[in-house]
């Protein structure tokens, strides 16, 4: 199976974050070598627009072979044109047909090759169309309200509303985590979504599942990646 990693160069958030050093590699460079560890993964490809993210990624052994074009690198870029247009460049360059790919964010640094070999393995034994990681949701989706413009506060309209005395009581929800999507080329084309009804979820905890989005994230990411790195040692 293919392993895409989209790593644009224009992130708002944390400036530069996908080559930003953490444990004394750029962040990027942890998601390419546990891909490459993996031994389901025939392939690491890098889509980025971003010259010297390109270099960074070769040096780590990745493939680079295009620069995404600009129209698919802006912040109102869809992420599903972007994993079509890395798949349908590599179906030309082999003149095979791609059904599945992987799709792993460079900013989800904790997942490891153990993740990736164990999401394939459910996805092959639960003969799924397409999988994505998932972890357990931080509050219950009752918790959740808006304000209107008079400042006084409604429920966003997930679950009931009511609150609990004892969050136990309520339901589990599970969030998309980003960190390893299996998805299928014609449902993607299609029906652009990356969901059907035989769409299984792969489980981690939320530990492993941290995204940098915010600077506070990459801080979260880098003590707990040093304590991984320091536990191995």
């Amino acid at each position: 199976m293919i392993a895409f990693i989209p790593a644009r160069g224009g992130s708002k958030g944390v400036p530069g974050k996908n080559i930003k050093e953490i444990c004394g590699k750029p962040l990027i460079a942890w998601t390419i070598e546990a891909a490459k560890k993996a031994k389901c993964i025939d392939r690491v490809i890098v889509t980025t627009d971003d010259e010297t993210i390109a270099a960074v990624a070769k040096e780590y052994g990745a493939e680079v072979p295009f620069m995404r074009p600009a129209e698919l690198s802006s912040d109102t870029a869809s992420a599903i044109d972007v994993y079509l247009h890395a798949t349908e460049f590599v179906m030309n360059e082999t003149g095979e047909k791609i059904d599945k790919f992987m799709v792993l964010l460079p900013t989800v640094p904790l997942r490891t090759e153990k993740h990736i070999e164990e999401a394939i393995a459910q996805f092959k034994a639960d003969d799924a169309t397409t999988l994505i990681s998932f972890a357990e949701a931080e509050v219950p989706a009752s918790w959740y309200h808006v304000t209107d413009e008079n400042g006084r506060v409604h429920n966003a309209g997930f679950g009931t509303g009511v609150t609990m005395s004892n969050r136990q009581n309520n339901e589990t929800y599970i969030v998309p985590n980003g960190a390893i999507y299996i998805l299928d080329y014609d449902l993607l084309k299609n029906n652009r979504t990356y969901y059907c009804d035989n769409t299984v979820a792969y489980i981690m905890s939320r530990e492993d599942s941290i995204d940098i989005d915010y600077p506070i994230d990459f801080e979260f990411a880098k003590c707990l990646m040093e304590k991984r790195v320091n536990d191995t040692i």
